[in-house]
């Protein structure tokens, strides 16, 4: 069998012999008239009417018979058969392709449909032309590649060989225009925000630094758009959201990518309570749109998201499952229960952050299906509202979903003196060797004190819905190029 650098010589001299006839093996263009798909579904009017019509896209599958060949073409919409015969095209147009195209290439195809005797639905070729000649062969079997993250490497031959990737992502492309059609239902306007940002804000994660010559400036990759979009409503603006990419310099797992999207909506003069009911709305008609259903499968166990959903107290949670009671318990007991239960603790951490990761490991993965966790320590949320009855909880939720956490959702701080006083715990939190803890953002404390009506903020990572709706186990699945560890 010949090597991959054997078969790129010989197509190599193929190009070069495609050159000399004075033929542009990768033409500006195309003629194309019909899409595989549109030809499929006129393929009885056009074979009936003996239209000619142009079709384009890769060779999957080529196969010589004496004085004929068949061949696949595939493109975006689906894929069909091709028939060449000599006597049709001449024998010289004929032993050219023969000699030229292969496995891979692009083509552009002319002809009339025809059913054959087996009833596969056909288009014999009149004429043809090379549209991209392939240099490397594709995987014959790609579904066997026993290095997995193969695949995310090169998701370009992933989405050649595996349509049921190529399906994930047309999904994520329906359910973010679902979203988007729901909020704009709901009279949000969609908005950008910065990206480069002098001061990182809006949630608990070490940053990406970077560098702007322009300026001399050095800046961070945004780990959340929360700070600006709030700024948007001191600026009069009542309902607005962003579906955009944000970035943290963290771990990675199932759950996390160093980039993700993330959707994020501010609602002035609602709460935390009304933002639950707009979720539940909003999971109902996002899922009966993309889905026709309520119900998903994920890892072989059915999910029901018809609502509405219970709301859980984190201290019950907390104690149901660990035996520990949050608020009664003080930080170096819990410091010491956390070190028995296997919690790694990282320098600066105190007992809001042991608490969340106790949580996480204990108490997120026994929620199956969707659920709002609401009420966590207000030490926990500097940008929260705490409740008025009860300062050491915070008018909060997340939803939690398959042990994934999808939402992060809360009544935001609009008092500038106590969102202050929280930016400033959380700087000693900095000092004390905590990189995630939140940065004093003065010109958003300015910003505040201009006034900010009482308001909800959410916060949803898109990739994570989309890994839960369409049964993927990680977020590699459901992010076209994840970031890889590069091979040696």
């Amino acid at each position: 069998m010949a090597t991959i650098d054997e078969i790129r010589k010989t197509r190599l001299k193929k190009l070069e012999a495609v050159k000399k006839a004075l033929i542009d093996p990768y033409p500006e263009k195309s003629k194309r008239t019909h899409s595989v798909f549109q030809a499929l579904a006129d393929f009885d009017n056009l074979s009936r009417a003996e239209k000619e019509i142009v079709l384009a896209g890769r060779i999957k599958s080529l196969r010589g018979h004496g004085g004929s060949l068949f061949l696949d073409i595939e493109d975006g919409t689906g894929k069909l058969q091709a028939f060449l015969k000599k006597d049709r095209v001449g024998d010289k147009r004929y032993r050219f392709f023969s000699d030229s195209f292969d496995i891979g290439d692009f083509a552009e195809l002319r002809g009339i449909l025809f059913e054959t005797k087996k009833g596969e639905k056909t288009i014999e070729i009149s004429d043809f032309k090379m549209l991209a000649k392939s240099l490397l062969p594709l995987p014959e079997k790609w579904h066997g590649l026993q290095d997995v993250e193969e695949r995310f490497r090169k998701r370009y031959l992933d989405l050649i060989f595996n349509s049921e990737a190529k399906n994930k992502f047309e999904m994520r492309s329906l359910i973010i225009r679902e979203i988007r059609n729901f909020m704009e239902k709901q009279g949000f306007l969609e908005v950008e925000t910065p990206i480069l940002q002098a001061i990182y804000g809006g949630a608990a994660a070490k940053p990406f630094k970077t560098f702007l010559n322009a300026l001399d400036l050095p800046l961070f990759l945004r780990i959340a758009p929360e700070l600006y979009l709030k700024r948007l409503l001191v600026g009069g603006f009542e309902k607005v959201y962003e579906i955009g990419r944000v970035f943290r310099n963290e771990g990675m797992d199932r759950f996390h990518n160093p980039d993700y999207t993330i959707f994020e909506f501010y609602w002035a003069y609602a709460d935390y309570k009304m933002a639950m009911k707009l979720t539940e709305d909003m999971f109902d008609y996002v899922l009966k749109n993309a889905f026709g259903k309520l119900q998903v499968n994920y890892e072989g166990k059915k999910i029901d998201f018809k609502t509405p959903w219970p709301r859980i107290e984190f201290n019950s949670l907390f104690k149901k499952y660990t035996k520990i009671d949050f608020e009664g318990i003080n930080e170096k007991a819990l410091r010491e229960k956390a070190k028995e239960m296997g919690i790694k603790l990282e320098k600066g951490e105190g007992k809001p952050e042991m608490a969340d990761k106790i949580f996480k490991k204990y108490c997120q993965p026994k929620i199956w299906n969707p659920a709002f966790v609401i009420h966590y320590p207000s030490s926990l949320k500097p940008l929260a509202k705490a409740l008025q009855d009860n300062p050491k909880r915070s008018a909060n939720f997340h939803l939690i979903v398959a042990g994934w956490e999808l939402i992060n959702a809360y009544s935001e701080q609009n008092n500038p003196l106590e969102q202050f006083k929280r930016f400033k715990e959380q700087e000693e939190s900095f000092k004390e060797g905590l990189e995630e803890a939140q940065r004093m953002d003065k010109d958003f404390i300015e910003a505040l004190e201009y006034g900010m009506p009482p308001a909800a903020g959410f916060g949803m990572g898109i990739d994570r819905l989309v890994a839960l709706l369409t049964d993927s186990h990680s977020l590699r699945e459901v992010i076209l190029f994840p970031t890889m560890k590069p091979k040696k």
